[in-house]
């Protein structure tokens, strides 16, 4: 007899071993008909596993957050079979689901082109057609590699080989084409669908590393339905118009070149921006009680092998061998040197917490693959800080961060804020009962802050566990910006201590936090949000004064600097063009206001106001007017 217990708490019973389609049937044929996998005691695996004891069993339809990953990781091996029937010479290697689609990599002497994409996409289309069961068999390792070696491909070998002797492996099978997969996959090839699309392609090392051969990878994405990819290509272009990469041409804030990959030269209107938000930063963090600090740049490499981030980080830090035989490293990040600061001196149980805070400059080496114009760069600032603290002071300072971030993302337009809780990697530092209690502390502290987290499993720092707060954007993507981490270890291995109130030496916790994370890459996110029309209060130019004609000039200067005077970045454009050509240009650099002065503005001392995207203009006494806008650019209190 075979007990299947549903989500629902009601129990089926069978007397034979069954699958998770029938189970399915035996609920009702809407459910059979609308099933794509089962979750058996929690865990997905295919709508044919056999049932033949006791389980806790749900079905998987298109409603469940798992169905799409299911579907992307189908739409992969489909592709697979695509390319191998259109170009038989080719070997395939992996091909993963991933956020909003899935990719593969193929071993093809002969490059891929656009028109190529098109042919696969088409006989993916003919596979969805004929409805082939999709179907898993377990092989024997060393019988598999030789079966595939026997097919050419060594790749797919190499993998198998790389698994222990003895283990068994599944392979998929869907027509006549079979991949070496874990699983699970939907049932048959026509559950895919039609909506997909390919998408690019792109080059990509076996297995990760440069040094073996470069393979050519297709992305594509895949959806339940034609609606939910439509939108969701819809969403690409809009992503595309925002690329902060082009708008920072376009606006002049920045520009990146090979000399320096990986950094970026700001120019005046970009870092005008930068210091509009360093500076709104720096006042919330003074009204937050955070004391702010330098730390310098170069630090002796043993600094880092005491705190373990050379264990860690070693191969993405930069060194320098000194001339008398020092080992110095560029500051990857601020924590052992905040620590140094805090250890200067004896601290006492009346000092904490003690708010330490600082606009990091730090450097690490990111691989040229993986550099994204301002996204993901190798010199960076941090808006970083520490806070030393008691374990009674864990969930008030967590509450009090949390509440201070909230309002921080609020001020600059984002209240879409979602939070992940990481808990211990398995490479890390300190022993399992200081995880546990680094663990406990900060659920406790998240749930007293009225947090709701979705578990990031094994994602936590090497010290302690950490909060993750994602950002979601004008058009629905999610950005993970700031943290909040709980480490009991790097105090321990740094030798932080203050006196307690029982006169005895303590440690203190370290709360890592940052709100913005990267300066560069938030900055980058917000060029994207705004699509660069940013409020007024962060517009790098917030006012240009434009003339109709010449004897308006001496007038434009004067409002110029009652602009200026006010507190407004304000520019003038006296040019000889017609305005017309004004007003388009400096449209297209995002300009929130532009104020046009005429004969008869001058005369009357006034000036027409015209705001970024609309067709009206409005005329206004120029003290009014300067009044107004000073009061609009006032950044959030």
């Amino acid at each position: 007899m075979v007990a299947i217990t549903l989500p629902d708490g009601k129990v089926r019973q069978f007397d034979h071993p069954v699958t998770g389609l029938d189970v399915a049937r035996d609920i009702g044929p809407g459910l059979a008909k609308a099933a794509l996998a089962i979750r058996v005691d929690g865990e997905i695996r295919d709508l044919a596993t056999p049932l033949d004891r006791d389980v806790a069993l749900a079905i998987v339809t298109t409603k469940d957050a798992d169905a799409l990953d299911l579907l992307r990781h189908d739409a992969a091996h489909i592709m697979a079979e695509a390319v191998k029937e259109l170009y038989p010479e080719t070997q395939v290697t992996i091909g993963p689901s991933i956020e909003n689609g899935f990719y593969y990599d193929f071993a093809r002497p002969t490059p891929f082109t656009p028109d190529d994409l098109e042919k696969i996409e088409r006989r993916m289309a003919e596979i969805v057609e004929r409805d082939e069961a999709i179907s898993r068999e377990e092989w024997d390792r060393d019988e598999a590699v030789k079966f595939f070696l026997g097919l050419g491909e060594k790749y797919k070998a190499e993998i198998i080989a790389s698994i222990p002797a003895g283990q068994k492996i599944s392979l998929y099978r869907q027509g006549g084409f079979i991949d070496l997969c874990r699983g699970p996959h939907l049932p048959s090839t026509a559950r895919l669908g039609k909506a997909f699309k390919l998408m690019k392609l792109a080059g990509a090392y076996w297995r990760g590393d440069s040094r073996n051969e470069m393979l050519q990878r297709i992305y594509g994405t895949a959806w339940f339905d034609k609606k939910d990819l439509d939108a969701y290509l819809t969403m690409l272009e809009e992503a595309e118009k925002r690329d902060h990469r082009r708008l920072g041409r376009e606006m002049e804030l920045f520009h990146q070149q090979e000399e320096a990959a990986g950094s970026v030269f700001w120019h005046p209107k970009g870092w005008r921006l930068w210091r509009t938000v360093e500076n709104y930063m720096r006042r919330r963090l003074d009204a937050n009680g955070y004391i702010e600090v330098k730390t310098p740049q170069l630090v002796d490499f043993s600094l880092w092998e005491a705190s373990g981030h050379a264990d860690k980080f070693a191969e993405s830090m930069f060194t320098i061998r000194t001339q008398d035989d020092r080992h110095l490293a560029v500051k990857p990040m601020n924590c052992p040197c905040h620590v140094q600061i805090f250890r200067q001196g004896i601290k006492s149980y009346r000092d904490l917490p003690l708010r330490m805070a600082e606009f990091g400059s730090c450097h690490r080496y990111e691989p040229s693959g993986a550099l994204h114009g301002i996204m993901r760069v190798r010199a960076f600032t941090q808006d970083d800080a520490h806070i030393f603290c008691t374990e009674d002071q864990i969930t008030s300072e967590t509450i009090a961060f949390c509440a201070l971030l909230k309002e921080i993302y609020a001020d600059f337009g984002f209240t879409d804020v979602r939070v992940k809780f990481s808990d211990r990697p398995a490479k890390r530092a300190g022993a399992d009962a200081t995880w546990d209690k680094a663990e406990k502390a900060l659920l406790d502290a998240s749930k007293a802050a009225g947090l709701e987290t979705t578990l990031n499993p094994g994602e936590g720092a090497f010290y302690g566990p950490k909060l993750e707060f994602v950002l979601r954007d004008a058009i629905g993507r999610d950005w993970q910006c700031g943290t909040l981490q709980v480490d009991f270890v790097l105090p321990e291995r740094l030798d932080a201590a203050y006196i307690g109130e029982d006169g005895a030496r303590h440690r203190p916790v370290m709360l890592h936090r940052a709100v913005l994370g990267s300066f560069e890459r938030f900055l980058g996110i917000l060029i994207e949000n705004f699509a660069g029309r940013f409020p007024l209060w962060l517009a790098p130019v917030q006012v240009v004064v434009a003339t109709i004609v010449s004897e308006a000039d001496d007038f434009a200067r004067e409002v110029l600097d009652r602009l200026k005077a006010a507190g407004l970045s304000a520019e003038l454009d006296i040019r000889n063009e017609k305005i017309n050509y004004k007003v388009r240009e400096h449209s297209m650099a995002k300009v929130p206001v532009m104020l046009v002065v005429g004969k008869r503005e001058a005369e009357s001392r006034a000036v027409a106001i015209r705001r970024l995207g609309s067709q009206n203009q409005e005329i206004v006494a120029l003290d009014q007017a300067v009044a107004t806008l000073a009061r609009e650019a006032a950044p959030p209190a």
